[in-house]
């Protein structure tokens, strides 16, 4: 099947033809006749087989009657409206978007936190049919008093499951609240499924399709998955060395917390590796640099959190590097999903401890496939890295014994007296004095000016008085 088969307008398939695509692919083969014939959606499917097209090109198919070319803000209220959980995939979505909808009178608009907002709402105030947003700053933009849902014929929420894991279920039905209900067509599209995630959809959903190409929770075959186990305190020293190496120039790392992440970036700098970060501390103008300089090869390594990282689009992006497990396994699989992407053959390494084997265990069983583990000499596991687990606690392990060394030689200690058994003399001191013996005056040395033998000089007697000295020199004074 292709492109215009699926009876697309003339100026939705031009901007197509100029991006160079000929052929839909699955889910936009199964999900774009479904949306222009006004059916609600719920569509998954792997993470870069063109889920975003699969909803965008149908949607400017279906509201293309109402375009106009007029200047009036009036004429151009919001017609469709895109929900998506960061503000990385809501740029990514809004860049495809206006790419599509290039050739024809359609007005875009994307707006998300971390910006000033007073730009966002002179764009809106001048007429926008397409509105891209954050669900944060969509309330927002509800406070300021100058948005009007009343036009919506569209809803669409892009990676819901994100969504409810960032907690922005309150958000999206507030939303949802606010918007028409009888002619509102809404679409859900994820890349992965949940119990949640159907509950969201009964509560939003009217009758839907249920468009799924790929099984739930399934990774690209061209992705090649591979763990070392290493120790957690010799992670750092092994991600450094395989940075090193020739078989990764382009390499996204992932950590678990924005702290990591920083620090991490930081780390490798000091290494000499061209690296940089991007997660939720930084401006939104700082995150845009770092991917640009990414993208255009001026950053070997980028290393992200889970959320900063949703929605990147990087061409054959060769490998993703988890230099910490996930703790949601469905979160393993939006990782790797940023290579492999397309068809492109995409590599997916793990760097694991022995803490996060479990973590380990549960990815396996979701993706159903058994990972290759790989022990790097010089850096290997903790002693009780055990896979699989059995939940046995293995007993640490002694200190292996030293070498037998000669003692040094000791000196003789001098013998000590006898120690005296029985009740204690009272009446001899520690130093020996007896305090029984009669009293025997000793012989004193004379005093005064007397020597003590004709050859020694006289001693002095204390009792004299001294010669009186000038009281200039610091004597006593003269005597009156």
């Amino acid at each position: 099947m292709r492109f215009d088969e699926l009876g697309l307008a003339p100026e939705i398939l031009r901007a197509i033809v100029d991006q160079g695509y000929t052929e839909p692919t699955p889910i936009q083969q199964q999900a774009i006749p479904l949306v222009m014939a006004g059916k609600d959606i719920m569509g998954g499917a792997q993470t870069g087989t063109g889920k975003t097209a699969a909803f965008t090109l149908p949607l400017l198919q279906r509201l293309l009657p109402y375009a106009s070319p007029s200047p009036s803000p009036a004429r151009h209220p919001v017609r469709a409206l895109i929900l998506a959980p960061t503000r990385e995939l809501a740029i990514q979505v809004h860049e495809n978007l206006k790419t599509y909808a290039k050739y024809t009178s359609f007005r875009t608009l994307c707006v998300y936190g971390g910006v000033d907002i007073k730009p966002q709402i002179e764009a809106i105030r001048k007429g926008v049919e397409f509105l891209v947003a954050t669900p944060g700053r969509l309330l927002d933009l509800v406070e300021q008093k100058c948005l009007n849902f009343q036009s919506v014929q569209a809803l669409v929420l892009d990676e819901a499951d994100r969504m409810l894991d960032m907690g922005f279920v309150p958000d999206v039905t507030r939303i949802i609240n606010l918007l028409p209900k009888e002619s509102r067509q809404s679409l859900l599209f994820s890349a992965t499924f949940s119990n949640e995630i159907k509950k969201l959809a009964d509560s939003m959903l009217k009758s839907p399709e249920l468009v799924e190409v790929a099984k739930r929770n399934t990774v690209s075959e061209t992705i090649t998955h591979r763990v070392h186990p290493v120790s957690a305190e010799a992670k750092r020293a092994l991600l450094t060395r395989l940075l090193r190496s020739d078989e990764f120039d382009q390499v996204l790392v992932f950590t678990r917390t924005k702290q990591e992440t920083g620090r991490l970036a930081r780390e490798l700098v000091k290494a000499g590796i061209l690296a940089d970060s991007i997660h939720g501390d930084k401006s939104q103008l700082e995150r845009l640099k770092a991917l640009e300089a990414f993208k255009d090869g001026s950053v070997k390594v980028l290393v992200a959190t889970d959320v900063a990282a949703r929605g990147l689009d990087i061409d054959a992006l060769p490998h993703v590097i988890n230099f910490e497990l996930p703790h949601t396994p469905e979160d393993y699989v939006h990782r790797i999903g940023r290579t492999g992407r397309a068809g492109k053959k995409g590599t997916a390494v793990s760097l694991v401890s022995a803490h996060e084997v479990p973590y380990l265990v549960d990815i396996e069983k979701l993706i159903k496939i058994s990972v290759e583990q790989v022990v790097i000499a010089g850096f290997e596991p903790e002693y009780d890295y055990e896979y699989p687990p059995t939940g046995k606690k293995k007993p640490h392990r002694r200190p292996e014994p030293a070498a037998p060394t000669a003692a040094p030689r000791r000196e003789p200690s001098p013998p000590r007296e006898p120690r005296h058994h029985g009740k204690r003399n009272n009446n001899i001191a520690a130093d020996g004095f007896d305090f029984s013996a009669p009293y025997a005056a000793k012989e004193l040395e004379p005093r005064g000016e007397i020597p003590a033998s004709d050859h020694a000089p006289a001693k002095p007697d204390p009792h004299k008085p001294k010669r009186p000295v000038a009281a200039l020199l610091g004597g006593l004074g003269k005597r009156p």
